[in-house]
């Protein structure tokens, strides 16, 4: 499953890197560009931009 994290704070680089863990692939965006390459350097996707983040991910399947 694919996962975006907006906000990589405490909890949320917790979260996102729990996640890596558990085996989903991980797109973060934060204002601070040194916790998105911090990420990045544990293996996340990052990107600079909400709309970036909105492009890097794809809607879910229709279920109807």
């Amino acid at each position: 499953m694919k996962l975006a994290f907006v906000g990589l704070g405490k909890m949320g680089a917790n979260m996102a890197r729990r996640a890596m863990q558990g085996g989903h692939e991980v797109v973060v965006y934060d204002l601070r560009d040194e916790a998105v390459s911090a990420m990045e350097s544990e293996g996340a996707g990052g990107v600079r931009s909400l709309a970036e983040l909105a492009g890097a991910l794809s809607p879910p399947p229709d279920k109807g």
